[in-house]
């Protein structure tokens, strides 16, 4: 079962942010964190061909040549200094995914993302994807609540337009 929630949570999804949902769900089946371990990379090979048919750029390994790297900080001649890599990134490099699956919670990988996000040039959304289920806890609840906090405390703000969590 795919749940996902947009924040801040006083915006709907636009198409994009919908399509991507949407790839999950063609896939929610294969992996559905209740019945398989995958690991972030196996869900993400799931994912490739229905992020490719709505123009994402995924990674396709761990080579510097497989990655997406997303531009963070540019020096003389335009040369790129700094970059942050991503799991997918939309072709007009707005929409950023990050697809997490033990480490999402435990290890805080969620923050990593959300930080990496903000830094990268041009980018307006983050998704981020995580496991329902991971050891008998919901990661995806465990993010929500998170996020929620986030936004209503409006103690921080984001230089995103929003951020899509996929709990998978």
């Amino acid at each position: 079962m795919i749940n996902f929630q947009f924040f801040p949570r006083s915006h709907g999804l636009n198409q994009e942010m919908l399509d991507v949902a949407n790839c999950f769900e063609k896939v929610s089946t294969s992996i559905d964190s209740s019945e398989h371990k995958h690991s972030s990379n196996d869900v993400l090979e799931f994912l490739r061909p229905e992020l490719e048919s709505i123009k994402f750029k995924v990674e396709t390994g761990k080579s510097a040549k497989q990655k997406i790297s997303v531009p963070v900080l540019f020096g003389q001649g335009n040369n790129i200094d700094k970059a942050f890599n991503a799991d997918a990134l939309s072709a007009d490099g707005r929409i950023v995914i990050e697809v997490e699956a033990g480490r999402a919670v435990v290890n805080n990988q969620f923050l990593k993302d959300i930080f990496q996000a903000c830094m990268m040039f041009q980018v307006e959304y983050l998704v981020i994807a995580v496991r329902n289920d991971y050891l008998g806890k919901n990661d995806f609840g465990s993010v929500y609540t998170f996020l929620e906090t986030l936004y209503i405390s409006s103690r921080l703000q984001l230089p995103l337009k929003g951020i899509l969590l996929i709990g998978y």
